[in-house]
């Protein structure tokens, strides 16, 4: 329950920042994007931009809704946390890559000990972090990643996957090398998709063995 609360608060989130920004900019108000520049500098902005009294209570009422379902989803955040140091099975998901509490107790959530995959692969599968396969005059051809399966899971491996791909740029064991490599014949976002994909395997291991992840 608490995942999904929290990606729907995430959605109104970022609903309420694209909605008070488009606002704004009609008054020739700019605001950077992303959320941790709009959370420093609305208040400012609204202050002191030349709006009527009206005008800046609507903004203001507004502001108040983004601020109270942005505490809300730290009030999640912390409670997802708590969570994570006392279950053994998110303790051995948090020692991935890529893998923090978030992401952990997402996984056991939706997956819960991974007995009702038979492998890594299909774990995979049913998150949707594999190619849509079509078959043409008997040849198997590999589409893009479609938008079935559990859409918050794959966004979250996503995620993570891009905070591996940052941390590996100076490093030269061999998972950095393969990402490299990956990086360099297929480009950024198909190997976002490959680390996600395998973390998603290595996931499924780490909860069916019982043990945390060894790098190799």
């Amino acid at each position: 329950m608490l995942p999904r609360t929290r990606e729907r608060l995430i959605t109104l989130r970022a609903g309420l920042i694209n909605h008070i920004r488009g606002l704004l900019a009609e008054y020739g108000v700019v605001i950077p994007v992303g959320a941790v520049r709009f959370r420093k500098d609305i208040r400012t902005a609204v202050a002191e931009a030349k709006l009527s009294s009206l005008a800046k209570q609507n903004f203001n009422a507004l502001i108040a809704e983004f601020e109270a379902s942005d505490k809300r989803v730290a009030e999640i955040d912390r409670k997802l946390i708590a969570i994570c140091k006392t279950d053994d099975r998110c303790k051995r998901l948090a020692t991935l890559p890529g893998v923090g509490p978030m992401i952990a107790t997402a996984l056991i959530a939706a997956v819960d000990d991974g007995r009702h995959f038979w492998s890594g692969r299909a774990l995979a599968a049913w998150i949707g972090l594999v190619p849509r396969q079509y078959t043409t005059g008997g040849k198997p051809r590999l589409g893009g990643i479609g938008k079935r399966g559990n859409q918050y899971l794959r966004r979250q491996l996503i995620h993570g996957a891009r905070s591996v791909l940052i941390r590996i740029a100076g490093r030269n064991d061999r998972r950095a090398k393969w990402a490299q490599n990956l990086l360099a014949r297929a480009g950024h976002n198909k190997t976002l998709l490959a680390i996600a994909n395998k973390t998603a395997r290595i996931a499924w291991a780490v909860l069916r063995s019982g043990e945390s992840y060894k790098t190799a």
